[in-house]
């Protein structure tokens, strides 16, 4: 098999512009002809030229990676258009297969972008090389080009994830920060105990954005996984109704946060702090705004947002405060 990106490319190269060679040198055409067989079956775009640049073969594969039928007789490159990879036009005079006939000389390790005459453009490797007779003198080239789109593309996706994985940590460094700077206790194992918790509720929330690739969460998602904990077995002590609203991520972690709040506010002073308690919970849309509404029935029932929770939900959507 043809290691097309391996260490071995420029050797596997000399093989076929050495066997060419050989075989334009034989008198008879036999050999001419099976070695250009061999060239059409190869699913690389091959083709050589005489040493002034002309065309003088060309494979099948070449018709599909130019998205034209090339002629016989044109110069230097099978390529409708050229470009280099910053987008710069490249004659075809100056492309590395006339780079390689002028200077007589492989040309290596460069890359092009060509355009086909539908628009598309598609990157690629070049890997011309020179064709000598047996005293050395230069009779032509074959250059083999090789399509690097997608692992391109793959790069570029690959950058823009690093990108992303770099904002998302400094935004949980500066989320986790806030947490201890705003986390207060009168304890050592109190401060433990508070700083846990909302740990565990921002770690909820990044496993949402993970299993939805990090295109948010939902709000009722966020509300049971919060509540499940204070949940009764006959599903009577928290009621949760509302649409299933779909909240971008920073929202969505900001919102959690501020539940976790109120569920230990509740848990503690409210409607969850004894086992008659009952918790409802319910919100509506309105516009691009959600609007929260939680009801305690019990006799007294502060709902106060703490300073952690106050200052994540005015950070990420002041209009619920």
């Amino acid at each position: 098999m043809l290691d097309l990106f391996g260490q071995s490319d420029e050797a596997r190269i000399g093989e076929i512009a050495a066997g060419y060679a050989a075989n334009r040198t034989e008198a008879g055409t036999d050999s001419e002809r099976r070695f250009r067989d061999l060239l059409q079956a190869l699913p690389v775009a091959i083709y050589t030229t005489d040493a002034e640049g002309c065309i003088t073969f060309f494979n099948r594969a070449c018709i599909d990676f130019a998205g034209r039928t090339p002629k016989i007789g044109e110069m230097w490159c099978v390529t409708w258009k050229l470009y280099m990879p910053d987008g710069t036009a490249l004659p075809h005079a100056e492309c590395p297969m006339a780079i390689a006939l002028k200077q007589n000389r492989p040309v290596r390790d460069v890359e092009a972008v060509a355009e086909r005459p539908d628009g598309s453009r598609i990157c690629f490797m070049p890997y011309p090389t020179p064709l000598r007779d047996e005293r050395g003198r230069l009779v032509g080239a074959v250059n083999m080009l090789v399509d690097i789109t997608a692992r391109k593309q793959a790069e570029q996706r690959m950058m823009l994830l690093t990108s992303e994985v770099d904002h998302r940590s400094n935004n949980l460094l500066a989320v986790a920060q806030a947490m201890l700077r705003l986390t207060k206790a009168d304890t050592a194992e109190e401060f433990q105990t508070v700083f846990a918790g909302r740990l565990s509720a921002l770690a909820n929330v990044q496993r949402l954005f993970s299993a939805s690739r990090w295109t948010g969460a939902n709000l009722k998602t966020i509300v049971e996984e919060e509540l499940r904990p204070y949940a009764s077995r006959d599903g009577e002590r928290i009621t949760i109704v509302g649409d299933d609203v779909r909240l971008p991520p920073t929202l969505a972690q900001s919102i959690a946060v501020a539940l976790h709040e109120l569920a230990t506010n509740a848990a503690k002073y409210g409607a969850l702090s004894g086992p008659s308690g009952r918790l409802e919970i319910s919100w509506e849309t309105n516009g691009a705004i959600c609007c929260s509404v939680a009801r305690t029935r019990r006799s007294t029932s502060p709902r106060t947002l703490t300073p952690l929770c106050r200052a994540m939900m005015r950070a990420s959507a002041p209009d619920w405060l």
